[in-house]
């Protein structure tokens, strides 16, 4: 009895840490595989803001509450890998233009550096 308990300890202990076994940074195939099919949630000050990252290369964003200070509630763009950087570009948002981040992970987060100098953190759903 004693071993099963700690045996299931063992087996939760990176859930209940927050560790993921992936930290550092994310390159190439990695950095594909972190987001490709998944949500990324950006943090910001008056909430996060999902982007929804599709296997064929095309996002999504709701902005929720963040509608006036982006211009609309959703938009739509295109993602790609360039340099081991997450490359992308909103159809209207960021007034189209494209930026590409260097991501970390650190547990569950993720703290992203944008190319032009900006950083923040996010986390992605599993």
């Amino acid at each position: 009895m004693r071993f099963r308990v700690v045996a299931c300890l063992v087996a939760l202990w990176p859930w209940a840490t927050g560790a993921s076994g992936e930290n550092g940074q994310l390159f190439g195939e990695s950095l594909r595989a972190a987001v490709s099919g998944k949500t990324v949630y950006l943090a910001t000050p008056v909430g996060a803001l999902p982007i929804s990252y599709r296997p064929n290369g095309t996002m999504l964003g709701r902005s929720g509450r963040l509608a006036m200070y982006v211009g609309s509630e959703s938009d739509y763009g295109t993602w790609w890998i360039s340099r081991d950087r997450l490359c992308q570009r909103w159809d209207t948002w960021l007034e189209g233009k494209a930026y590409c981040y260097t991501m970390r992970r650190d547990g569950d987060v993720v703290h992203w550096s944008r190319n032009d100098g900006r950083t923040g953190t996010a986390m992605i759903a599993r």
